[in-house]
């Protein structure tokens, strides 16, 4: 997986193959807008387009037979046949769970009982972590544990709802024993990135992957020589395009649950592959740091059964 310049690169075709109405929705918002149009369509009816034929879907779609074509090749597809056939074969997937396919698709209802709101989170958060453990490229996570697990430095970059999992790991690896940090403001981010060099990882973490302040320090940490690593819900997405290696989330909008609230759960799994593939390469570091901190603070914790 590496070049020459020792620039890693992401080999697309070394992962299990992502559900294509996953696939799609991950790249929507880089299509151009006939293709677009295509792939709502898609996604609102994709037993009907299963069912159609590629001049009736250009019909429906209001597109051409030729855009249909550049969709499927966008979807890495060789053509209409096959998109109809990993459509069917998806729907018989979820027939196979029809409860769980109607709950999910259908969102929260604004006057929803608790009841069938937990019953919904819980469903749809499932759904999340099973679609991304399914699309993620074990060959880039494996690339990047290994990147990981021998660097000399780790920095972490992220904003908002996707800072709070970038912090969970920042304290995890740094009780392990990893020298990392977690940057959550732009200027700090620059001026972390600006001092990495070769053998230092730099991971950003975006849902969108268009977020400024995430994706400008990785590109400065990749101009210093740094192994740069994105978390992102988008292939195609900016952050996507400035890292080495690109680690793919599932995650959906609803109402009352935008996208970065959504992703998560999705980010969470990602990181948590990372954090016990680095862990198991040095075990030993690794059992050792956790027994020196969890003594460090038991001093500071209620003995069991005080009741205070």
């Amino acid at each position: 997986m590496e070049s020459d310049g020792g620039t890693i690169h992401r080999d697309r075709h070394r992962h299990r193959p992502a559900g294509i109405t996953t696939r799609i929705r991950g790249l929507l918002p880089t299509l151009t807008p006939a293709e677009r149009a295509l792939g709502e369509l898609v996604l609102a009816d994709p037993s009907g387009v299963a069912a159609s034929t590629i001049t009736e879907l250009a019909a429906r779609s209001g597109t051409s037979r030729t855009t249909v074509t550049r969709f499927c090749r966008a979807l890495d597809l060789p053509g209409y046949a096959e998109l109809r056939l990993a459509l069917a074969t998806e729907r018989g997937r979820a027939e196979a769970h029809p409860g769980w396919d109607r709950l999910v698709g259908a969102g929260i209802a604004p006057d929803a009982p608790l009841e069938a709101v937990l019953d919904w989170v819980a469903k749809a958060d499932a759904q999340v972590i099973e679609e991304t453990a399914a699309q993620l490229d074990v060959a880039a996570l494996n690339a990047a544990v290994e990147a990981m697990a021998a660097a000399r430095r780790i920095d972490f970059y992220a904003v908002s709802g996707s800072s709070t999992v970038a912090m969970d790991m920042h304290l995890r690896l740094h009780h392990t024993g990893y020298s990392c940090f977690a940057w959550t403001d732009v200027h700090e981010a620059l001026s972390s990135a600006v001092l990495l060099r070769k053998g230092d990882v730099a991971l950003g973490v975006s849902h969108s992957g268009e977020t400024k302040a995430v994706v400008d320090p990785v590109k400065q940490a990749r101009r210093n020589g740094a192994t740069t690593i994105a978390i992102t819900n988008f292939a195609r997405s900016s952050l996507a395009k400035a890292a080495d290696l690109t680690l793919l989330t599932a995650a959906r909008e609803f109402a009352h649950r935008p996208g970065d609230m959504a992703a998560r759960h999705a980010q969470m799994i990602v990181l948590d592959c990372l954090y016990i593939g680095v862990a198991q390469r040095d075990r030993v570091r690794t059992e050792r740091a956790l027994e020196a901190t969890r003594a460090a603070v038991a001093p500071h914790r209620y003995p069991p059964g005080s009741g205070a």
